[in-house]
């Protein structure tokens, strides 16, 4: 059976209660299943929110699981939808929000591969993602802005060692926004938010679909908003 490798950030900032870590717990060892594709189980990592060991964490997990697909995930507070990201730049810059990273280190202008392209697309099948997500009555978009914190960091940086290796693995990021009980904080009150089992729910969807479409598919994705 293939394995997918889902990884989680833990909490940061004013994030108590991390969504991804919370869906990364829920569905580490769940098989995906669905009509004419082969399963896969799900493999999960709580990852540290930190600044390049969030992607020696990963890499290391990539070389022990030898998965067909890495699907990483972070929160990412404001977005009322599931968002799947389409691209991730070379650039941080975790002052912008105010934020240090779990280990204290500030970042400001630097590069996470001082040498590395200013980007790389993901490559996942996310529009069949979106539209699965949306099928299963969980709202969810394409996003074009994966921040410039820890979770673009670490999407730039194992898309760059996926790269460089030459590995046989589609990988990209899925952003949940709050939940509820971190919505109803003073620090984000007015910020929308989704409960963990919503946000499951549409990450399983998600998952299906990467297992059913090893090209995405040709049809538009069409948004009401740009995020």
């Amino acid at each position: 059976m293939k394995t997918i490798l889902v990884t989680g950030y833990e909490p940061f900032g004013h994030t108590p209660v991390n969504p991804a870590e919370l869906v990364a717990r829920a569905l580490d060892g769940v098989e995906i299943e669905g009509a004419g594709i082969e399963g896969a189980k799900v493999v999960a990592r709580v990852v540290p929110s930190s600044f390049f060991t969030s992607i020696d964490v990963v890499r290391a997990a990539i070389a022990e699981v030898r998965p067909e697909a890495v699907v990483m995930m972070g929160e990412y507070g404001g977005r009322a939808m599931v968002t799947v990201e389409r691209i991730a730049q070379n650039f941080n810059d975790g002052t912008r929000y105010g934020l240090l990273d779990n280990a204290g280190r500030r970042m400001q202008g630097e590069l996470t591969v001082p040498d590395g392209p200013a980007a790389y697309y993901t490559t996942l099948p996310i529009r069949a993602m979106v539209r699965a997500m949306r099928d299963a009555g969980i709202p969810a978009d394409i996003s074009d802005a994966a921040g410039t914190f820890c979770c673009n960091h670490l999407m730039y940086g194992i898309l760059h060692h996926i790269a460089m290796e030459g590995l046989a693995v589609r990988a990209g990021w899925i952003h949940l926004p709050h939940l509820p009980e971190v919505a109803a904080l003073e620090a984000n009150l007015g910020a929308p938010s989704m409960s963990a089992a919503t946000a499951e729910a549409g990450v399983r969807a998600a998952l299906a679909a990467l297992l059913a479409h090893p090209a995405d598919i040709d049809q538009p994705s069409v948004s009401r908003l740009q995020i």
